[in-house]
């Protein structure tokens, strides 16, 4: 999120270099703010459902895009875990079986830090009004994006014996 002016005085922030990184600070000595711009904790699930892995699209993405479940972690979440199988029961309607940790990825377009697991998991799908499609697909035949969640999906997949290859991307 981009600041123009201070949240604590109204002062308007200006660029100060702090231990060699540019960050947006208050001119006032007194007041001392710094926006740090950390990034924002999302967990990321690689749902296996029925032996294959549940791939989803966002009302919100173009077409072709279909990637992971994901959500913010919630100030309220217990742990990263219980709040990526609480995503793939809001988003799914499936009830996670384990949450198993493979990885942590940057997303640096949304300043977002990825915590991935391998979320398998049983019921019926049924897609919440944030979903408008899935695809189901064999982990064998399952390609990766050459992104966040897809090295996620990427290093479960070595890890399950299979050698998968990176879909090209298409231009929009």
């Amino acid at each position: 999120m981009a600041f123009n002016y201070c949240p604590q005085c109204a002062q308007p922030l200006q660029a100060k270099v702090d231990e060699g990184v540019s960050r947006q600070a208050c001119p006032d000595e007194a007041c001392g703010y710094v926006h740090w711009d950390n990034p924002t904790p999302v967990v990321a699930a690689v749902v296996e459902h029925e032996g294959h892995i549940i791939l989803a699209r966002n009302r919100a993405w173009p077409m072709p895009f279909y990637a992971l479940i994901t959500g913010f972690l919630e100030k309220t979440d217990p742990s990263p875990e219980e709040a990526v199988a609480r995503e793939v029961q809001e988003e799914l309607n499936l009830q996670a079986t384990g949450v198993n940790f493979i990885g942590h990825y940057v997303f640096p377009r949304l300043n977002q830090i990825i915590i991935a697991y391998h979320v398998p998991a049983q019921g019926e799908i049924m897609l919440n009004e944030e979903l408008v499609d899935y695809k189901r697909i064999e982990p064998g035949k399952a390609r990766y994006w050459p992104s966040s969640t897809g090295f996620a999906l990427r290093d479960w997949l070595i890890r399950q014996g299979h050698a998968p290859q990176a879909m090209d991307l298409p231009k929009l």
